[in-house]
């Protein structure tokens, strides 16, 4: 009998911390409103995972932004109201896609320009290339001493 209780409470143990991790559902009110939050959550970056959103992240600050979602949603803020909320408490960094304004310019055009910095600068070395190239050609005399050396 004490090996089946030793048994039972080491197996209790084991189990535990697999209640600690359960997720409480949310309960909405009806589908357009968890389609709402859904959405709204995927626009709203975790702010401990660098490169996931509120709704595919498992950190625990995750889950007390999205409850904090989920209670504005059921006070009746607007998505706006909601995102000007997290903003205004954790910066632009909490928006996954953060609009364009003089701070993420960069941001968004910093791409493009190095490009284009990279694409004058092979530009000017084809074009080096070509006029030196046809500059030897031209010059007879030039050729005829590479030829003797």
């Amino acid at each position: 009998m004490s090996r089946r209780f030793l048994l039972r409470a080491l197996l209790f143990c084991l189990l535990l911390p697999l209640a600690a991790h359960a997720v409480q559902p949310l309960e909405f009110k009806d589908a357009a409103e968890e389609k709402r939050f859904q959405h709204l959550t995927r626009q709203l970056r975790c702010l401990v995972c660098q490169n996931q959103n509120l709704a595919d992240s498992d950190a625990g600050l995750a889950g007390d932004l999205r409850r904090e979602v989920f209670e504005q949603l059921r006070a009746g803020k607007t998505d706006a109201q909601i995102k000007d909320y997290l903003v205004e408490r954790y910066s632009r960094y909490v928006l996954y896609d953060p609009p364009l304004s003089g701070s993420t310019w960069l941001l968004w055009f910093g791409p493009l320009l190095l490009l284009g910095a990279g694409a004058g600068v092979v530009f000017a070395l084809v074009r080096r290339r070509a006029r030196a190239a046809a500059a030897q050609a031209a010059s007879p005399t030039a050729a005829r001493e590479e030829e003797d050396w």
